[in-house]
């Protein structure tokens, strides 16, 4: 069953939770004119910024099938590789009433725990935005989405998945980790660890254009935590993602 029929929040256009972006500081940057206006682009701090993103999500020799690696790859507007959608979006709390989170995971992104109850009244943990990135090549959705193939673990590698059937392709954006100029974390919703929750990474030592190309991947969360998370800034760059929204010009 498809995100579409299971969550009852949709979007054309990605909008970020708790200040961490809007849909109008959005730049322009999907890859192909055939994908349109609707499609989006997830880029890597650590190679670029919304004016100029650098590098961006792509789905590795355009190979739409499941498993296809997912890479970081130049910014094209004639890359299908680099077409992807949000259609379809919401809460965590969404999510796991439509079945595709676990208790768990709602208990510590979706609103369900009491983070300081001495307040009035007591304040719980955010319901955090969670959603499924498509690869869409031409603005065609394939059903696949970026994900992990099993629970996620540090070291998971990201592939094209099935999307809609399970935790495991969707993304939440970990506002409480955020920067206040809309890069995120995105914890990958079979997490486990919420101590260090697992995050989409970079490889720490490679570039984008390295042979044969890196591989993204799911890892603990790193930063010097402190009372209540990790503090604005110690999050190292390669777990933190921008989006962007429009064609390249």
């Amino acid at each position: 069953m498809s995100i579409k029929s299971k969550v009852f929040a949709a979007a054309a256009t990605l909008t970020l939770v708790g200040g961490v972006g809007a849909a109008g500081a959005l730049s322009a940057s999907a890859a192909t004119p055939s994908c349109g206006s609707s499609c989006i682009e997830v880029f890597s701090h650590d190679f670029g910024s919304h004016h100029t993103p650098g590098f961006v999500l792509d789905t590795l020799r355009q190979g739409e099938k499941v498993g296809q690696p997912q890479i970081l790859f130049r910014t094209s507007n004639a890359d299908p590789a680099e077409d992807y959608t949000i259609s379809y979006q919401g809460l965590v709390s969404d999510f796991y009433a439509a079945g595709l989170v676990s208790a768990s995971v709602d208990l510590h992104y979706g609103g369900g725990a009491t983070l300081d109850p001495t307040t009035t009244p007591a304040t719980t943990f955010p319901d955090d935005e969670a959603y499924e990135i498509q690869y869409s090549p031409y603005g065609v959705d394939s059903g696949l989405c970026t994900g992990v193939a099993a629970t996620a673990v540090a070291g998971e590698k990201v592939t094209l998945q099935p999307c809609g059937v399970s935790s495991k392709t969707v993304w939440i954006v970990d506002s409480a980790d955020s920067t206040f100029s809309g890069y995120v974390p995105l914890i990958n919703g079979s997490d486990t660890n919420f101590s260090q929750p697992f995050v989409l990474t970079y490889p720490a030592s490679a570039y984008p254009t390295d042979m044969p190309r890196p591989e993204l991947y799911v890892t603990n969360l790193t930063g010097f935590q402190g009372a209540g998370g990790f503090p604005q800034g110690t999050i190292n760059d390669n777990q933190l993602f921008g989006f962007d929204q429009g064609v390249l010009p």
